[in-house]
């Protein structure tokens, strides 16, 4: 008797197949080597560069610090990157397939909408970690081969940054359930965009007081928790010596894009996971009740 796989991982085998031919995918991966290329050739010419005496240029501290600092841009420019990916490949994952009336093929077996769409989900959010874990380790790698250095809290630091992937593509694909893949896609990167600057002046207004700043910023971590998380992998990346200075800096430091004096509290991370599960039961209650 042969076992015929689950419905759901019937259809995240086939978005992952479906994704993988796409060029952007291709384009990403590219593009993504040949960042961590340069920046690992940025770093040998630091480290083996000589000063006029003869002797190193830049000494191992400052190579290890400049290291640091150079990596949070680094992310900051993978984030990014997986932010548009993962809206990209999300958005019309369920609107293309409405509207080519594909879906109605899909769905002729006795097949229920909720396993189509979590089918999508898991399959997207394996490419989403695929691609983070393995981005992540690669310029890690190069780094320390580089510099001999390597940040506090590396699985940390990937864990949040496909995190935030993964409230990108959730946010796409609840979208996708009402609107053109387009309008799906603009709306989670501007929500991205804006909850980083609500963050900014977060900080700001917990290091002068100002209640008005701080509710910004937790509003804006509550509705889309993208800022949180990157605030998680910049602080997973940072050396004691300059969540220090951050601390002493004060205004300076809190409103810091690149910085963060502390990780995220257990209460934030315990509200990413019940919006994971609010926004994943939207997306299986909208789907539902649509028309096909």
């Amino acid at each position: 008797m042969v076992v015929e796989p689950a419905p759901v991982l019937t259809f995240a085998k086939l978005t992952v197949w479906e994704a993988s031919r796409r060029k952007l995918l291709i384009a990403v991966v590219v593009l993504t080597l040949v960042v961590i290329g340069v920046t690992g050739w940025m770093f040998t010419q630091l480290r083996y560069a000589q000063g006029p005496g003869g002797g190193p240029q830049v000494g191992e501290v400052q190579l290890r610090l400049i290291a640091s600092q150079t990596l949070i841009a680094v992310v900051f420019l993978f984030a990014g990157v997986l932010a548009l990916m993962s809206v990209l490949v999300a958005a019309p994952s369920l609107s293309g397939d409405v509207e080519s009336n594909l879906v109605l093929a899909m769905l002729a077996r006795p097949v229920r909408r909720s396993e189509l769409v979590l089918g999508k989900w898991l399959g997207l959010a394996a490419l989403v970690v695929v691609y983070s874990v393995g981005s992540g380790l690669l310029e890690l790698l190069v780094i320390d081969l580089a510099t001999g250095y390597l940040p506090p809290h590396p699985v940390q630091l990937i864990v949040y940054v496909a995190a935030l992937g993964l409230v990108l593509l959730t946010l796409a694909l609840l979208l996708s359930t009402r609107m053109a893949g387009m309008t799906a896609a603009i709306i989670p990167l501007a929500g991205y965009f804006m909850a980083w600057v609500s963050g900014i002046l977060g900080g700001i207004g917990q290091a002068i007081g100002n209640q008005g700043l701080i509710a910004t910023g937790v509003v804006s971590r509550l509705v889309l928790p993208t800022d949180g998380l990157w605030r998680g992998a910049v602080y997973a990346m940072e050396p004691a010596a300059v969540v220090g200075a951050l601390r002493s800096a004060g205004t300076a430091g809190a409103g810091n894009p690149f910085g963060a004096t502390e990780g995220p509290a257990p209460a934030f991370l315990a509200w990413t996971v019940a919006w994971f599960a609010l926004v994943l039961g939207l997306t299986l209650w909208s789907f539902r009740r649509r028309e096909l």
